[in-house]
């Protein structure tokens, strides 16, 4: 294989990789302007977004590394400390949020679930009891 083709594979490659990423954070981008809650606006900067920079810290990697001597590896500790630390990060602002009793447009889980995980089993809103029969009026 002569020395051009390599460079040209390469290169396509890296490319390709950087196509791959800007879609990726487009696609996350506009789900996370287009989305409605808190809930399903958490999935886009932890899924597609993740892969989107991903790709494109890949795509430098292998860039570096084919044009300098050397491997390089700042942008793949960057990728790992990414790919850690986003969906932990969503995970806990879930959590929050469910703790914060935040409304979405599928419904909160039923307050016996929310309560089993508060780990506590008071109510915060009394007149919410399912068990209490609404009053009759004449």
């Amino acid at each position: 294989m002569t020395t051009e083709l390599t460079t040209l594979l390469v290169e396509l490659f890296v490319a390709l990789l950087i196509l791959i990423g800007a879609g990726f954070t487009l696609l996350g981008s506009f789900g996370l302007v287009r989305l409605s809650d808190l809930y399903e606006r958490l999935h886009t900067p932890t899924k597609a977004t993740t892969l989107g920079v991903g790709s494109l810290l890949i795509a430098s990697a292998v860039f570096f590394t084919w044009r300098e001597p050397g491997v390089s590896l700042h942008e793949v500790l960057v990728a790992v400390f990414l790919f850690i630390t986003a969906p932990v990060s969503a995970h806990l602002i879930a959590k929050a949020a469910l703790h914060q009793r935040t409304p979405s447009h599928s419904g909160l889980p039923p307050e016996t679930l929310l309560e089993k995980h508060d780990g506590h089993g008071t109510r915060t809103k009394p007149d919410t009891d399912p068990k209490q029969k609404p009053s009759q009026t004449d």
